[in-house]
Formats: structure tokens, C-alpha cells, sequence
């Protein structure tokens, strides 16, 4: 049996900056966006030649916008992603250095924590 991680719930209050921010500053692709009930919208998201995707959500009360902390985007060139984040207006750290590899945080346009980080493996 094969297990993988399909889908990643981030918490959002507004859906539409969110996608945006996902899209346009990170190059995220729309897989699927529609009516889910009242006042609730699907919109999920993912990378490039990636499978798993995330969802923006805004109904879990356990988690609200701005709650998610560490979520890693791997790269390739972590010098080049801040500067291109930086760029765009995104406020991100100084790069780190880590057993692991470089690294380098940022939060998306509802203040969840997010890493660039560029594997040493």
C-alpha cells in the first residue's frame, strides 16, 4: 500500500488574496476552485510538477488565518527564491545555514509562516 500527503489545509480569511498570493507571488497553479455550501469556497491550490496540493480554508475554528507555522517549500536556489519573493514585496528573513541546508522565512498574505529551503542532501 502506498501512502502519500494529498492535500494540506492553509488557514486563510480571505480566499481571494490568499489565492492570489499563492498564484502570482508564488507560483502556485489553480487544480480546482468551486461552491462548497454557504459562504464557503474550494479553492485548491499546488506546485508545478508537484502532487500534493493545499486548500485555502476558512472553516476550521481550531484553525484560524495565520495559524500555520513551518510549512516547507523546497528549492532549488534559496538565494535566488528570497531575492524574487523580496522582489515582490514579500518581507522574508536572512538566509540560514542548517545541518539540513539554507533556509529562509517568510509569512503569505494571511500571516502563515512559511520556509524556502534548499535541501544540502
Amino acid at each position: 500500500m502506498t501512502h502519500t500527503i494529498d492535500i494540506l489545509s492553509i488557514p486563510v480569511s480571505d480566499p481571494a488574496r490568499a489565492k492570489t498570493f499563492y498564484m502570482d507571488t508564488l507560483g502556485f497553479e489553480l487544480v480546482h476552485e468551486g461552491e462548497m455550501g454557504p459562504d464557503q469556497k474550494w479553492i485548491q491550490l499546488r506546485l508545478p510538477n508537484t502532487e500534493t496540493s493545499i486548500s485555502l480554508v476558512t472553516w476550521f475554528d481550531s484553525m484560524p488565518a495565520g495559524s500555520l507555522r513551518g510549512l516547507l517549500i523546497s528549492i532549488a536556489d534559496v538565494v535566488a527564491s528570497r531575492a524574487g519573493l523580496i522582489a515582490k514585496g514579500v518581507d522574508a528573513t536572512d538566509i540560514e545555514d542548517a545541518p539540513w541546508g539554507k533556509y529562509a522565512m517568510f509569512n503569505d498574505s494571511e500571516g502563515n509562516g512559511l520556509i524556502l529551503m534548499q535541501s544540502a542532501f
